[in-house]
């Protein structure tokens, strides 16, 4: 056996195989620093990722809640105004009310009025026209049927109840 290990340590191929098993070595030890290295700054750069990330989420959280208070306000201003307008649509339609009322009562007054003035007129016309058949039916009888002493008296007896009759 011994003669076989020194056959091996005489063969050119097995100190090619250790000198390559070395540099292996010795390339896997100075790449694992530097491989280390890489894999710890992409792990830091992937960290920082991750941190801005939660940064931007956290922020977009933040702002998302902005957005609905604003929302929630905008709707309860929205909300405030309908109510408003509705109160004053109200408001609106109770005074058109009131005025159809006074203006519908103010034409029914102007009209009763009116009325008022017409049959007054009326009653009137038909008292002159009274008064003018009376004349006219008094001087027929006094024509015809009077003699011009009765009529004397009775033109005395108008004129002496005219001051009472004018008052």
């Amino acid at each position: 056996m011994m003669e076989a290990v020194r056959k091996l340590f005489g063969e050119a191929e097995f100190w090619v195989l250790i000198a390559f098993v070395i540099a292996m070595a010795v390339v896997v030890w100075k790449a694992r620093s530097a491989l280390l290295g890489m894999l710890d700054r992409r792990a830091e750069k992937i960290k920082a990722e991750i941190d801005e990330a939660w940064r931007l989420a956290d922020e977009a959280q933040k702002t998302l809640a902005q957005h609905q208070l604003r929302q929630r306000d905008a709707l309860k201003e929205a909300e405030t105004i309908m109510a408003q307008a509705r109160d004053e649509a109200e408001r609106a339609a109770q005074e058109g009310h009131k005025d159809l009322a006074a203006a519908l009562e103010r034409r029914k007054r102007l009209a009763a009025e009116r009325l008022t003035l017409e049959e007054q007129k009326a009653l009137n016309e038909v008292r002159a026209t009274a008064v003018d058949v009376a004349i006219a039916a008094v001087r027929r009888v006094l024509a015809e049927d009077l003699d011009a002493k009765h009529r004397a008296a009775l033109v005395d007896q108008a004129i002496a109840a005219l001051p009472e009759t004018l008052h």
